[in-house]
């Protein structure tokens, strides 16, 4: 995605445009590896000698309540980012711990009010073995 791109997502979601807003964005978006805040930081620190592990976690946070982003918590301890412009369901493996992103059809993502309740936000995810450790062998 281009950097004009990009400064539209913030423009759009009245998010002021800053180098480090720009850069962490971009990596979202161009890594869907759902990163935590430690990861974003050791991945842009050689690009950016200056940036703080406070700036990756209070932009995150702008991005988190401006929807732009969203928290993915499989585990208590755990908190990965995800950038996505279409609902989907994460699938984490309980052997090598990646999560995976899985675009089939559901429905229940899309709709904005179920039985009277409004939806602003929604979890979903499975737990088990992805199919490399699957193939690797064994159930667990």
């Amino acid at each position: 995605m281009k950097k004009e791109d990009i400064s539209k997502i913030l423009e759009n979601n009245e998010v002021p445009v800053s180098y480090h807003r720009l850069k962490i964005l971009e990596f979202l978006i161009n890594n869907r590896i759902h990163p935590s805040v430690d990861d974003v930081y050791k991945k842009l620190l050689t690009d950016i000698p200056t940036l703080s592990k406070t700036t990756v976690y209070n932009t995150l946070k702008v991005f988190v309540d401006k929807k732009i982003v969203s928290m993915v918590t499989t585990e208590e301890d755990e908190v990965r980012y995800d950038y996505s412009e279409e609902p989907h369901i994460h699938f984490k493996c309980k052997r090598c711990g990646a999560l995976y992103d899985i675009f089939h059809r559901c429905d229940v993502l899309k709709q904005k009010e179920i039985d009277g309740h409004l939806i602003d936000e929604h979890h979903l995810y499975f737990r088990g073995i992805c199919r490399e450790c699957k193939k690797k062998g064994g159930k667990q």
